[in-house]
């Protein structure tokens, strides 16, 4: 019995030691499914993709024609053109003053326009300074005066009876100037002359006190009221002339060679320029017509532009009634009249790319890139030195991605973008 149990244990062992050595190979079988099999699967797709690859129909070559871009042409055209060159200032006017006060007084009268605003004529009454102490100067003056006079006919008289007893003594010779009494009679006219000369001061004085107007202008500021006791070189208020307005013109080299300007010039002869002034004055267009009357005498330092002056003549005048005057401080856009340039090329100011190029359709369908000399350049119209032919169709609809050979097409305006 012994026996048989003893075999049945080792055969038991040996039963679960075949089961744990079996373990271990089954888990490497396992892991190695594991790695193994995604790679077997990605070299089979890979070889799947070639071999379709490989026999798939190679796909037709085709090639898409180049079309043309369709652009609007104009020609350009040949004729006289007046260049004009714009700019843009303030107006000032050409005279404008402080009234300063050369006596001292309490003001008496002060005019109705002298206020800020206020229209005034030459030689008009302005302020008045209370006269009564110049005038009493003036009095006393004259007074001086007519005894002088009497004291110089006094010494004339004496003078002739020292020449009467002089020739009735007889006693031959030359008398001395002391005996004719000639330096009593030049006393008594110096102080004649002192006399005059102090009368004249005082009616000078007295003058001073009415303050008038020294020219035809307005009112800007004032400073005084009537009643106020005011010194010698006070400040009472500024004033302008409205017979002349200015308007100071920035111009750079390529604006002075296209109004036919340079330093120093002044108008005169028939050197005149002429230039319209232009600017919106409370809702309405207004223009006033001038001349450029000169130009600095030296360039600005930080610009470098030359400045021209703008003259308009009685800018208040008749017309003012009429149309709105050109007041100081109104911003004024100027157009100054060239010279006038004949058998000159003329585009559209659509057809000008950049500064110096323009775009011309040729015959062929292509497109040429040209560059040209710009003689000026307005809102409307570019008026070419060289470069271009009259009769090119220059390219004025817009363009992206240029290139100097591409293919166009010109075709013609709709009716609506004719009307526009």
């Amino acid at each position: 019995m012994q026996s048989l149990g003893a075999q049945n244990t080792l055969a038991q062992g040996n039963e679960s030691a075949a089961k744990s050595r079996r373990k271990p190979r089954k888990l490497w079988i396992l892991r190695a499914l594991i790695f193994v099999l995604p790679v077997v699967v990605l070299v089979a797709a890979i070889g799947g993709t070639v071999a379709m690859s490989a026999f798939a129909p190679e796909p037709e070559e085709t090639e898409d024609p180049i079309k043309a871009l369709p652009v609007l042409t104009t020609r350009a055209q040949t004729g006289s053109v007046t260049l004009t060159v714009k700019a843009q200032g303030e107006v000032q006017p050409r005279t404008e003053i402080n009234i300063v006060t050369e006596v001292s007084g309490r003001i008496t009268y002060m005019s109705p326009s002298f206020i800020e605003g206020g229209r005034f004529s030459r030689g008009d009454l302005l302020i008045q300074i209370d006269p009564a102490e110049y005038k009493l100067r003036v009095i006393q003056a004259r007074a001086n005066v007519s005894q002088a006079d009497t004291v110089l006919a006094r010494e004339k008289s004496e003078a002739e009876l020292a020449r009467m007893d002089w020739a009735d003594l007889g006693t031959g010779g030359t008398p001395t100037p002391l005996t004719l009494r000639e330096p009593q009679m030049a006393e008594a006219a110096a102080r004649l002359e002192a006399a005059k000369a102090q009368l004249a001061e005082a009616e000078l004085q007295l003058s001073r006190t009415n303050i008038r107007a020294p020219f035809h202008g307005r009112v800007t500021t004032r400073l005084v009221d009537a009643g106020e006791f005011v010194g010698a070189n006070n400040r009472l208020g500024d004033i302008y002339a409205t017979d002349i307005m200015d308007v100071r013109l920035p111009l750079s080299q390529s604006d002075l060679r296209q109004a036919g300007l340079y330093l120093g010039y002044e108008a005169g002869g028939d050197t005149t320029v002429p230039v319209t002034l232009s600017a919106n004055v409370a809702g309405q267009y207004t223009e006033w017509e001038g001349i450029i009357a000169r130009t600095d005498s030296r360039y600005d330092s930080q610009s470098r532009v030359l400045h021209a002056y703008a003259e308009v003549r009685q800018p208040f005048g008749v017309d003012a009634s009429q149309k709105a005057p050109l007041a100081p401080g109104l911003y004024v856009e100027a157009d100054i009249a060239g010279p006038t340039l004949d058998n000159v090329v003329t585009i559209p100011r659509a057809a000008l790319r950049g500064d110096d190029q323009v775009y011309v359709a040729n015959d062929d369908g292509t497109l040429t890139i040209k560059t040209v000399e710009v003689l000026s350049s307005e809102r409307t119209q570019v008026v070419i030195g060289s470069g271009l032919r009259a009769g090119d169709a220059t390219i004025t609809s817009p363009i992206r991605g240029v290139a100097d050979g591409m293919k166009i097409e010109v075709v013609e305006p709709t009716a609506a973008g004719a009307g526009e």
